[in-house]
């Protein structure tokens, strides 16, 4: 008799402060077939997410030519695989704009193909 063992995997959800300690279950095709632990919808669909198809947002800053500030703060504009995050950081560490920078524009579109913008958090001025 052959014994199917379902993959339980414990993980801490980061989406919110609490930090739900959460269980996901999967059977053997990898399917996740329970999610328990979780405090809200959030960390529900995190956890399912997470031991399928990790994503995470990320942050970083871009050089500012001409600002009040050397930098400006930046992020995805959505999730990006997590395996592709130090491929999205090389291009951030590429890039640099002209002051002045308003929060929301979009400093990096389409980053390495994956539909999501390189977004400034933040506003540097030009200098005078």
């Amino acid at each position: 008799m052959e014994v199917i063992m379902n993959k339980i995997t414990e993980l801490t959800c980061i989406r919110c402060p609490i930090g739900c300690q959460i269980t996901v279950t999967q059977d053997e095709t990898g399917k996740v077939i329970d999610i328990k632990g979780n405090s809200c919808p959030n960390g529900y669909k995190y956890a399912g997410n997470e031991v399928v198809n990790p994503t995470r947002i990320v942050t970083s800053t871009v050089r500012v030519e001409g600002g009040e500030l050397p930098v400006v703060s930046v992020k995805t504009a959505g999730d990006i695989p997590k395996g592709r995050m130090m491929d999205c950081m090389r291009e951030i560490d590429k890039a640099n704009v002209k002051a002045p920078v308003a929060i929301g524009d979009v400093i990096i579109s389409n980053c390495l193909g994956l539909g999501v913008n390189i977004v400034a958090t933040r506003n540097v001025d030009a200098t005078l």
